[in-house]
């Protein structure tokens, strides 16, 4: 494997190649995959702390000249150390369920007064619940939410403070399950509705309103996208301060994508052209930025490591057969998301074509078609990269498959965040 070929298969700089006895060996920051592999078994969720940490300095450094809150995504990822390590650098959180906010506050109590509160379906129970937390901001997407939500406040004898998630109509290129700010989609109110939303919220007790919300989609990389939705919020915002209305915040959501095809080194670059998108529109706004990103700080950062179990041939078909299923990591099979595989251990091996799939009874199962892999023995084990963002989230227990083990790995220090589950804990709620 040539220097580019490898280079392509790193995520610096938390997963990168070390020579070990001649050999290239696939490291976490300071702990070889191997030694973890051997020390927590597979299949393994595993974090690099450094790499979060580089992720969210580059959001920092890119809007640091405008006033803003990065508000992290919590259904990117919800791990309460992750969730912890991203609250001790002073981060919001953008939650939709009154699960994610009571992550949040296991996590770090203090940060509720950072958290904003998305989603087309709150409960009253969930309100009332970020009511007695105080949250940052409500972000409405009804009519119906809105006044759902006074009742709640009114109840509680607590303000709580609004912007209504407004739908530009702007097409993001993306997969059509994550895009999500055409008016074809359930999410927000239609923009030319919005002023009339915004007065009967300024005239309901205990409603407050205090910005604009937007989000059109996940895994988007072309910005103009982003700069065309927010032209069309600070026109909104210019008409809403002309009705008297004090808009003290703009949530830019986020959906800022990342590349799949081992090109992270760019992502600085990358985050310099999101800021320059969003911010340009705002110029003549006194406004506070927030910004929801998720997979663009953790996607990165997590992979899945695997064992191969068997290798096999059908016809002309080969196949590769992990212990990691569509159960661990089904974004494949869900989206055709397309993840590179990287091996452990680099060797000089001839590479082939390969169908790298999972154990679980379905044709969907697999992580890559036609996977250009060296040629690999049965318990090597393999790597499923930029898996940190919806990988876990979305695990679930399918065929009765216990999800996988996480660990966090900051330097030479491995921290266990998360056991890997038993049988024991699938059937305890059963009855």
């Amino acid at each position: 494997m040539n220097a580019s070929e490898k280079r392509k298969l790193q995520r610096p700089p938390g997963f990168v190649y070390r020579s070990v006895n001649r050999q290239f060996t696939l490291y976490a920051d300071d702990t070889s995959f191997v030694s973890l592999a051997r020390r927590f078994g597979t299949p393994l969720y595993v974090y690099s702390a450094s790499t979060i940490r580089t992720r969210l300095q580059e959001y920092q450094r890119a809007f640091r000249g405008h006033p803003h809150t990065i508000c992290y995504s919590v259904k990117a990822n919800s791990n309460l150390s992750i969730l912890r390590l991203l609250a001790a650098k002073e981060c919001g959180f953008d939650v939709v369920s009154g699960g994610e906010l009571e992550r949040v506050q296991r996590a770090d109590p203090k940060a509720a007064k950072r958290v904003v509160f998305s989603g087309v379906g709150k409960t009253h129970a969930e309100m009332r619940q970020a009511l007695d937390a105080d949250i940052l901001l409500f972000n409405l997407e009804s009519q119906s939410e809105m006044r759902v939500l006074a009742k709640a406040a009114l109840k509680a004898k607590k303000i709580a403070r609004i912007a209504f998630r407004v739908n530009p109509d702007v097409p993001a290129k993306t997969h059509p399950y994550i895009s999500t700010g055409l008016h074809s989609h359930k999410f927000g109110v239609p923009i030319h509705e919005a002023r009339r939303l915004y007065a009967e919220a300024a005239r309901t007790k205990y409603l407050q309103v205090a910005g604009i919300s937007v989000h059109i989609g996940s895994q988007i990389t072309d910005v103009s996208a982003f700069s065309a939705a927010m032209e069309r919020v600070a026109r909104l915002a210019h008409e809403l301060a002309d009705d008297g209305h004090r808009i003290d915040y703009i949530d830019a959501g986020g959906g800022l994508g990342i590349s799949y095809e081992g090109e992270q080194e760019q992502s600085g670059v990358q985050m310099q052209a999101y800021a320059r998108a969003l911010l340009r529109p705002l110029r003549a706004l006194n406004t506070h930025l927030l910004l929801e990103p998720g997979r663009s700080i953790v996607g990165a950062a997590g992979l899945l490591l695997t064992r191969v179990l068997y290798k096999k041939q059908n016809g002309n078909k080969r196949f590769v057969i992990t212990d990691a299923g569509m159960n661990d990591l089904i974004r494949p099979a869900l989206y055709g998301a397309k993840h590179q595989i990287a091996p452990v251990v680099l060797s000089t091996a001839r590479k082939s074509k390969v169908e790298v799939v999972g154990p679980v009874c379905e044709s969907g199962d697999f992580f890559a078609h036609d996977c250009n892999l060296q040629d690999v023995n049965e318990g090597d084990l393999l790597a499923v990269l930029d898996a940190g963002a919806y990988g876990m989230s979305l695990a679930s227990n399918y065929n009765s498959r216990p999800r996988p083990a996480e660990v966090l790995v900051s330097g030479k220090r491995v921290k266990l965040i998360r056991h890997r589950e038993t049988i024991e804990e699938l059937v305890a709620a059963e009855l």
